[in-house]
């Protein structure tokens, strides 16, 4: 899983490559994972509510796809997740949604009084060495817009001061898509998803439908490519951008070319201040990066599956240079994804190693000082 020999191309800051998240379980913060299609979401969100070790672990009941995932010693939650809640935000919320969903669906659930709409969710990145509750700037969550250069993890407040830390699954473009043609393929639509943004659904009109009928099932991967209108294409950037700075699904409101760039912007910068994102083709890697940054350990070690059904899938170089293409963004984002996640974990390795040579020099100038007021009294007594 490790490549040959990895050479970064990006530039990214101690405070980007750093995460360490004082998570408190026990208080009001909230892990809230950011669940793609595709992506390997369901693998990983499954080791979120069963393989942690937790002073109290989620409860999973034989045949129920959702575990209960409470404090210690309280009947609320501590994970956002579709094992967790379910999609209480939508099918497959995208950024977009569940940062103007979740704190009213947490506080519903704690029957709580729901804050008035037009209280907005305010993201807001905050140095970690400050108090829990402070913070340092407010705004869009996107580059240059609102947020303080200080390039600590993101954790998003609502008005109460509760905590959100976003996490998100990113995969290799290409295999991503043709996984989601074939589970298409077998009859999956995700037409239940929302895709609220700005208060609304999209018409019709904004987001056409790429069949008739109930499903798409039995499409080649030739009309898979050809609708124009399909999700599929450049998934991962969309889910991960805030949509309303383009307009939502309104491909009116500003020129192809400008809306591309700031959603690509957006993807980039709300990923590279999310608490956490792991990676696909790097499980082993994704399970050291988010032990570390959340202080928590998994009790069985992630699996590395390079059998895959998109996989199994031979395509020639035409098709991929076609599925490429339609999902260009998709692959810049990727290519920067890839590069921050193995500086991260350089980074943080390259931490752990300075920190136990730290500690085996302070044992040792202990163990000689230990030897020298040893001698000291010998020589006293003789």
């Amino acid at each position: 899983e490790t490549p040959a020999r990895f050479v970064p191309r990006f530039n990214f800051s101690a405070g980007d490559l750093l995460r360490r998240v004082d998570f408190n379980i026990k208080g009001d913060d909230l892990i809230v994972f950011l669940h793609i299609q595709k992506t390997g979401g369901t693998t990983f969100g499954r080791h979120l509510v069963r393989n942690i070790q937790l002073e109290q672990p989620c409860e999973c009941r034989a045949g129920q796809k959702k575990c209960t995932c409470h404090r210690p010693g309280k009947r609320e939650t501590w994970l956002f997740s579709r094992f967790s809640t379910g999609w209480s935000c939508g099918l497959h919320a995208d950024w977009t949604e569940l940062t103007n969903c979740v704190p009213s669906v947490v506080d519903s659930k704690k029957e709580v009084r729901l804050r008035p709409s037009r209280w907005p969710l305010l993201p807001v990145a905050v140095p970690m060495s400050l108090p829990r509750q402070s913070s340092s700037s407010q705004g869009r969550g996107v580059g240059g817009r609102g947020f303080s250069s200080c390039p600590t993890p993101l954790r998003l407040l609502s008005p109460g001061g509760r905590n959100f830390y976003y996490i998100t699954i990113l995969r290799d473009p290409v295999s991503r898509y043709l996984s989601e043609w074939r589970h298409v393929q077998r009859g999956a639509t995700w037409k239940a998803s929302l895709h609220v943004c700005d208060g609304r659904s999209p018409t019709t009109e904004e987001l056409p439908s790429c069949y008739t009928g109930d499903d798409w099932s039995g499409c080649s991967l030739q009309e898979f490519m050809d609708c124009p209108y399909n999700l599929a294409n450049n998934r991962q950037v969309r889910m991960l951008s805030d949509l309303s700075l383009v307009g939502c699904y309104n491909l009116s409101v500003m020129p192809e070319e400008q809306r591309n760039k700031v959603l690509l912007d957006s993807a980039k910068e709300n990923l590279k201040r999310m608490a956490f994102f792991g990676l696909t083709e790097f499980q082993r890697k994704t399970q050291y990066l988010f032990e570390k940054t959340f202080n928590m350990n998994f009790i069985s070690p992630f699996t590395q599956y390079n059998s895959t059904r998109a996989s199994s899938v031979e395509i020639d170089e035409q098709t991929q240079q076609r599925i490429e293409a339609l999902n260009f963004l998709d692959m810049e984002l990727y290519d920067y994804a890839k590069d921050l996640f193995l500086q991260r974990y350089q980074y943080m390795r390259q931490k752990e190693h300075q920190e136990a040579r730290r500690k085996r020099q302070e044992q040792r100038k202990i163990l000689r000082a230990k030897q020298a007021h040893l001698r000291e009294q010998g020589e006293n007594g003789s």
